[in-house]
């Protein structure tokens, strides 16, 4: 883990230490008046509900919490690799959400988030003490202009920033060559569950949620980043539809598909949490139209266990390809079965339009190219103070620092070919009006057409089609692979579709609990 010197924590005193260890106890032990005896919270995986009702009932504080989570960081982090950096703010934040709680406002009007605390994604600007690097050196020093916007949103909502999730360098588009979690400033972040790929670039994010160095964190995608490493660790997670949440203030790839979304245990705790970044900002045009979408009351109305009676469900068989893993297809079968128990309509034998040419075309990495060069630039042009000020300075900086980078063994060749770019041409326009065509007459056309709510498909293979339609997905757990690697279930559906894939996925999600927490077997920290 990398820790700056502006960043690291404070070495707890033993009052903290002895505060800490009553905090173990009194949740493994202790007997609590009324429901909150009954549950006996377990903070290892506790949720937002969880938290909010121990801080009502006076059990614990934020301090308690965020001090748990940095022994949590503490001790897992070092092989996990799954945060950046923790906020030397943190403790503060917290005792300012205990005083808030204790005597500025009636705990009923209070946020779900307040005084929980939250990792964000490391290409997430924060305006604190707190660096925002994308994982590359080449901007560790760099100062940001404001919060992002979900990042002000959170805030204002009450949430801690706890600190800075990992990811794949550059949102894993420097290089096709580097692995799935790794960066220069952290190294490579690994699954809790198998100690080998966490899958994305939102890694950090789904690694220290699965792995309880955080109840909930921020991700972005912009094809398959949220989705995939969400499956991968057996967390649920929400990429939506795109400018439903600000990406102003977040080192882009590409405005067209990039967009920020929740990473939780729960489904429940995703929705708090889009209830609370989803919205206006004036700094990202794009969520003044889509804001239409957002339903009167939010998203968190959605979590109804009956939410999969009536739901046209749309099956896409091209995606249940399993392999060798019969095991695993069988399960996917059972879940099948399990929402039509639920009351679901489900549409069988599907089939998306253009399939072949979505999957095997260039087109989008060619539109990435020209978006990544021109909202790059733009970005570091806004920063306050930058040690590169243009994806040429990068790659700059990269040939400089070769060792540093690991430029030998990765290289940046997705870097070169965004650089050797020259604004949207003919055959740029072209890919545009390809992927447009086949959003159009391939998802766009089969869930109007056969009335669908959504579509369902093992894992994240289905993420390319939702990344160049702008459209929504969610992802569950629901089971694991021969080699011990957790496996999700996607809900995806047309723009704006958020709370239908809410009621479908919380009823699978109760009607199933498949999560299980990573064991750590035969494994020393």
């Amino acid at each position: 883990m990398i820790i700056s010197s502006s960043t690291a924590m404070a070495k707890p005193s033993f009052p903290h230490i002895l505060s800490l260890l009553l905090l173990i106890l009194l949740f493994t032990f202790s007997s609590l008046p009324g429901t909150f005896a009954a549950r006996r919270l377990s903070l290892k995986e506790a949720t937002i509900d969880d938290l909010q009702l121990a801080f009502k009932h006076n059990q614990l504080t934020s301090r308690q919490l965020v001090q748990y989570y940095h022994s949590q960081i503490r001790k897992l982090n070092p092989v996990l690799k799954g945060v950046l950096e923790v906020n030397p703010d943190a403790l503060h934040l917290a005792d300012k959400a205990d005083y808030e709680r204790r005597t500025k406002a009636p705990v009923s009007l209070l946020s779900k988030l307040h005084g929980i605390p939250i990792l964000v994604k490391d290409n997430i600007a924060t305006k604190d003490k707190m660096n925002t690097t994308a994982g590359s050196f080449a901007l560790l020093g760099s100062v940001v202009p404001r919060d992002a916007g979900v990042v002000e949103k959170l805030r204002k909502a009450g949430a801690i920033i706890l600190g800075k999730a990992s990811l794949s360098e550059w949102s894993h588009f420097r290089s096709n060559k580097a692995p799935s979690g790794w960066n220069a400033r952290g190294g490579y972040g690994l699954n809790p569950y198998t100690f080998s790929d966490p899958c994305g670039s939102s890694s950090g994010s789904a690694i220290s949620v699965a792995a309880n160095l955080a109840a909930v964190s921020l991700g972005t995608e912009t094809d398959g980043s949220i989705l995939c490493p969400s499956g991968y660790n057996s967390v649920v997670g929400i990429k939506p539809t795109i400018g439903l949440t600000s990406r102003a203030g977040v080192v882009p790839i590409s405005l067209r598909q990039d967009t920020v979304g929740p990473i939780c245990r729960t489904v429940a705790d995703a929705a708090y949490v889009l209830d609370a970044i989803a919205g206006i900002d004036h700094n990202d045009i794009a969520t003044i139209e889509t804001s239409k979408y957002i339903p009167k009351g939010g998203y968190a109305q959605f979590l109804r266990r009956n939410g999969l009676g009536g739901k046209r469900i749309g099956i896409l068989r091209a995606f249940y390809n399993f392999g060798n893993d019969t095991a695993l297809a069988q399960t996917f079968e059972k879940h099948l079965n399990t929402l039509r128990k639920g009351g679901a309509v489900l549409v069988d034998n599907l089939e998306i339009a253009n399939l072949t040419d979505i999957y095997s075309s260039s087109d989008e990495d060619t539109a990435l190219s020209v978006e990544c060069k021109i909202s790059l630039n733009a970005y570091l042009k806004e920063l306050v103070a930058s040690p590169v000020r243009s994806l040429a300075d990068v790659i700059a900086f990269n040939n400089k620092h070769q060792k540093l980078e690991k430029i030998k063994e990765y290289g940046q060749d997705l870097f070169l070919a965004a650089e050797a770019t020259n604004g949207s041409g003919k055959t740029e326009k072209q890919a545009l009006l390809n992927l447009a065509r086949w959003t159009r007459i391939g998802l766009v056309k089969l869930v109007t057409e056969k009335k669908l709510d959504a579509v369902v498909t093992p894992k994240a293979d289905f993420s390319k089609i939702l990344a160049i339609g702008g459209a929504p997905g969610l992802i569950v757990p629901a089971g694991y692979e021969n080699n011990g690697r957790p496996a999700g279930i996607c809900f995806g559906g047309l723009r704006g579709s958020e709370p239908k894939l809410i009621e479908i996925a919380y009823a699978f999600e109760q009607a199933t609990k498949i999560r299980k927490p990573p064991s750590f077997k035969g494994f020393k920290f």
